[in-house]
Parts: structure tokens; C-alpha cells; sequence
């Protein structure tokens, strides 16, 4: 599976942004899909995760900000953060984990995802 991470930018805080993160070569509907960010200094910490069917958990740092969302017939998944603020500067990385039929689809540990997007940059200024 190859993961193409595409929308951050400059933003003021307050302000809103929605990563996109195309996927390709795999069945994609098969896949929990997460995001990732890693701040400068910072360890890659987890944001959200969505499973095939929508089912959506968050961390609690973006919880009531931030919606993941995908769309299985355009292999695509979606973070749209709202009310950012300056410490949600950071890298974000989608990031892909098959999860077989009848498999807890939920997984927050970086180190169970094989597949990882190049990475875009969002920077909150205040």
C-alpha cells in the first residue's frame, strides 16, 4: 500500500485545515487508516483512527476538534482539524494497518502500522 499525504499548510490559530491522504495498491476497505504527528522535539504521537465501516476513535488532545473521515470508493481519508491551536504544529503522517475480518480494528501503537505517508507539514501560528 502507498500512502500520498497532501493539505497542510499556514494557518492562523483558530483556524481550520483538512489533510487528505490518498491510498493505492491495496484493498483499501480492508485497511484501518489513522493519523500520526509528530511536533519538532516530539515523539510521533497518535491523533485518530477510522475503521472501514466509519467507526472513529480519537485522542484526547483533538477530541471535539478534529474529524477523521474516509471515503472507501475514492481511497481516501480525511482529517479536518478545526479551532487549531499552536500545539497542534507538527508533521501529520496517515498511516495504514490491515486488520483482518473479526480483528480488534482499533490500534493507537505506531509500531503496528506497516504502511506510512511521506508526512505534511501544519504549522498553528498564534
Amino acid at each position: 500500500v502507498q500512502l500520498q499525504a497532501s493539505g497542510g499548510g499556514l494557518v492562523q490559530a483558530g483556524g481550520s485545515l483538512r489533510l487528505s491522504c490518498a491510498a493505492s495498491g491495496g484493498t483499501f476497505s480492508s485497511y484501518t487508516m489513522s493519523w500520526f504527528r509528530q511536533a519538532p522535539g516530539k515523539e510521533r504521537e497518535f491523533v485518530a483512527a477510522i475503521r472501514w465501516s466509519g467507526g472513529t476513535y480519537y485522542a484526547d488532545s483533538v477530541k471535539g476538534r478534529f474529524t477523521i473521515s474516509r471515503d472507501n470508493a475514492k481511497n481516501t481519508v480525511y482529517l479536518q482539524m478545526n479551532s487549531l491551536k499552536p500545539e497542534d504544529t507538527a508533521v501529520y503522517y496517515c498511516a495504514a494497518v490491515f486488520v483482518a475480518y473479526g480483528s480488534n480494528w482499533l490500534r493507537i501503537n505506531e509500531y503496528e502500522y506497516g504502511y506510512w505517508g511521506q508526512g505534511t507539514l501544519v504549522t498553528v501560528s498564534s
